[in-house]
C-alpha cells in the first residue's frame, strides 16, 4: 500500500481491558504525523463495538465509532491486553468485526498481544507472526498453524504484527515509512523524541 498522494484512514479498535499505550502509542504517531507544509499525514479514529470501552488499568474511553457506524478505512490496528489474549465472552463479535473487515481493508495491524484476536479471525496460518516476549510460547500452543517468531515486528504484507506494548509506536513509525518513506517517519521519530 503506497500512500504518497492520499491520506490513509487508519482505524484503532477498542475493547474492554486493551492495553493503553498499546492503542495510544500509535494514535500519537498517526495523530501527529504532519508533511512539511504541516497537514497531517493519516486520518485515524478509535472504534469499539458500542463505541467505548473500559481499559486494563480502568481508564475509560469513547470512541469515534461503533462497529455499526464504522467509516471505510486503509487500516486497522489491534492493540493487546488481557481483552485480546484471553479468551472471553464478548470476545466473537471482535473478531466478526475484524475477519468483515479484512477483505476491504489494505493491511491489519497487530501491537503486543492484539495477535491473539488475529490468530482467532484465522489471519495468520501459515503465516509468520510476533507478540511480547513474555506471551511468544503461549501463543505459539494456542495457534500451531502460525510461524510465531520472536521478533519486534513481522511484516507479513497486508498483515504486520508487532512485539511487546510499546512496539506500536514502532509500527505506526513503520507504517509511515512504508507509506510516505523514511524522511516522514524519521521526522515523527524525531518529534516524538523516540528511537531514530
Amino acid at each position: 500500500m503506497q500512500c504518497k498522494e492520499e491520506r490513509p484512514v487508519v482505524a484503532l479498535l477498542l475493547f474492554d481491558d486493551v492495553e493503553v499505550l498499546d492503542f495510544a502509542g500509535p494514535y500519537e504517531v498517526f495523530a501527529g504525523a504532519r508533511d512539511l507544509a504541516a497537514a497531517p499525514l493519516a486520518r485515524v479514529f478509535t472504534v469499539a463495538e458500542r463505541g467505548e470501552a473500559r481499559c486494563h488499568g480502568g481508564l475509560r474511553v469513547i470512541a469515534d465509532a461503533t462497529f455499526q457506524t464504522c467509516p471505510a478505512f486503509d487500516a486497522l490496528v489491534v492493540p493487546g491486553g488481557p481483552g485480546a489474549r484471553e479468551r472471553r465472552d464478548g470476545q466473537t463479535a471482535l473478531i466478526e468485526f475484524i475477519q468483515a473487515r479484512k477483505p476491504t481493508a489494505k493491511l491489519i495491524g497487530s501491537v503486543c498481544t492484539g495477535v491473539f484476536l488475529l490468530g482467532r479471525a484465522g489471519l495468520l496460518k501459515g503465516r509468520r507472526a510476533t507478540t511480547h516476549s513474555n506471551r511468544l510460547e503461549l501463543f505459539a500452543k494456542e495457534f500451531p498453524d502460525a510461524n510465531v517468531v520472536a521478533e519486534k515486528l513481522v511484516d507479513e504484507g497486508d498483515v504486520i504484527t508487532a512485539g511487546g506494548i510499546s512496539s506500536g509506536i514502532d509500527l505506526a513509525l513503520y507504517l509511515l515509512d512504508r507509506w510516505f518513506g523514511r524522511t516522514a517517519r524519521d521526522r515523527e521519530a524525531r518529534r516524538l523524541d523516540g528511537p531514530w
